[in-house]
């Protein structure tokens, strides 16, 4: 009788356990070796799938420098031979959104006359960079309803208006506008209309003073100014 421990060959290890082993390791690093692949191409996608930056160009600031004068507060009245005879004006200007449009506002209230009845109209402009021809373009919104488009050309301290169109024009009518600097604290407007297949005429002439800034008449700046100046007892 043969006595001693005793293996079964199926759970011995051998040649062949150690084979099947062999396999598994071997299957192993080929998973991790497969994952590592796809790792490395998910960050190769996501470095291609940054998202793109979109820049859009300003267009360039227009050049306003030969309206710097009109900057301000104005205000006039139109020709006449007496104070009833007279309309009453008030026009400012203004840069808006770091000097890339000015904005007009003026103020008209005009008697009545044998041909025309009283008006009494506010209206605004926005005034925008030049067009190829060298001109500004406004387009300009009335309290009446109109809005209306003008091609603004500058000559020698003069402002010219000359409407063009727009989306909601008096029908038939034409209008210009013309602002002339006299001096540095004042400057003339003259409206001129042409009605339906007619010629253009003269609608009103105005002379605006510059209001100082902090309020007061004009004539009275520079004597106030002076008086500041003259030594005090």
């Amino acid at each position: 009788m043969t006595t001693g421990l005793q293996i079964d060959s199926a759970t011995r290890p051998g040649p062949r356990r150690t084979q099947r082993l062999g396999h598994a390791g071997r299957a192993a690093v080929s998973t991790l070796a497969a994952v590592s692949v796809l790792l490395g191409l998910g960050l190769a996608l996501g470095a291609k799938d940054k998202p793109a930056t979109y820049t859009i160009t300003a267009p360039p600031r227009p050049d306003f420098s030969g309206l710097d004068w009109l900057v301000g507060e104005w205000t006039g009245k139109t020709a006449g031979k007496d104070a009833k005879s007279q309309g009453d004006l008030h026009l400012t200007a203004a840069y808006e959104f770091d000097k890339r449009f000015m904005v007009l506002r003026e103020e008209i209230s005009l008697p009545a006359t044998k041909t025309a009845p009283a008006v009494k109209e506010s209206w605004m402009g926005i005034l925008t960079g030049r067009r190829a021809d060298g001109s500004f373009v406004m387009q300009v919104y009335s309290s009446t309803g109109f809005v209306t488009t003008y091609a603004v050309t500058l000559d020698s301290g003069a402002v010219y208006f000359n409407q063009q169109g727009g989306d909601q024009p008096p029908a038939g009518w034409l209008f210009r506008r013309v602002l002339e600097h006299t001096n540095p604290a004042e400057m003339s407007e003259t409206v001129r209309v042409a009605p339906p297949d007619e010629p253009f005429f003269d609608y009103y002439t105005a002379r605006l003073t510059r209001t100082p800034a902090g309020g007061g008449s004009p004539a009275a700046a520079p004597a106030a100014a002076a008086s500041a100046k003259t030594p005090q007892p």
